[in-house]
């Protein structure tokens, strides 16, 4: 058996735009009706969410029949999260608050097997489907995608040397938090800080590596599209809910 291909990473490297949403419903079933929905990927969030290890799997299989590919964001940079997220099968991972070039280097580790790397070694999980993906352990970074979310004056001041991290594959700009570290706490679109998010997406792609952002707005998705945005997540599972369910409501409340 052979090791699945991770199509959303090829298609990062080829510089063809993937169109994502957010999930963090934190449900299976919620997943499997999303997944088929046309999307090209789908966050599966453990960083802002109820989700724990056991329902990121639950989800991962759920996701499994449908073309969308799942990014699993872990919720912190932390080797252990990361080795047991890999371990249920996902190959794309999504790591929070990386602000410096070490901290990118670390969660590149976190994905590698010694020499290259700290991931620990396990023979039989579904990442190597239970031991039946010939050399998984010599091939698996192949197929692992590494994205590293920037979200400090900090982290824009190293993009540069973020993205010369080998094994960084994309850098995805976190709004919520990068307005809140800039002094605007609870804003996701003010006008001072999104200049900012363009330059650092066109530097990103200066650089070789694949920008990333999360944004429910439609102008302000295409317009970072048109800045050279790689994987934009277009919207979150929770707020369609939220939102359609209020609508509905209004009308009869009327």
């Amino acid at each position: 058996m052979e090791n699945p291909q991770n199509g959303f990473k090829r298609a990062l490297k080829a510089g063809k735009a993937q169109i994502g949403l957010w999930s963090s419903l934190s449900s299976n079933y919620s997943v499997e009706v999303i997944a088929g929905a046309g999307f090209d990927w789908i966050l599966l969030d453990m960083e802002h969410s109820p989700n724990d290890l056991e329902s990121a799997l639950t989800q991962l299989q759920a996701a499994a029949p449908y073309p969308s590919h799942p990014v699993v964001r872990v919720p912190w940079n932390d080797m252990v999260t990361i080795k047991r997220t890999l371990d249920i099968g996902a190959q794309s991972l999504l790591v929070p608050y990386v602000s410096t070039p070490e901290e990118a280097r670390a969660a590149v580790a976190s994905t590698r097997y010694p020499p290259a790397g700290v991931r620990g070694v396990a023979g039989t999980t579904r990442a190597t489907r239970f031991g039946r993906i010939k050399d998984y352990a010599r091939s698996a970074h192949q197929e692992i995608c590494v994205l590293v979310q920037v979200e400090t004056q900090q982290a824009l001041d190293n993009i540069e040397a973020i993205c010369a991290i080998d094994g960084v594959d994309g850098v995805f700009i976190g709004p919520a938090d990068l307005h809140a570290s800039l002094g605007y706490v609870g804003e996701i679109a003010n006008p001072k800080v999104k200049p900012l998010i363009d330059d650092a997406i066109r530097r990103i792609r200066k650089a070789g590596k694949a920008p990333g952002i999360l944004t429910p707005n439609e102008a302000d998705a295409k317009h970072w599209l048109q800045c050279g945005t790689l994987f934009c997540a277009v919207g979150a599972d929770v707020g369609i809910l939220a939102r359609g369910a209020e609508a509905l409501a209004a009308k009869f409340r009327a």
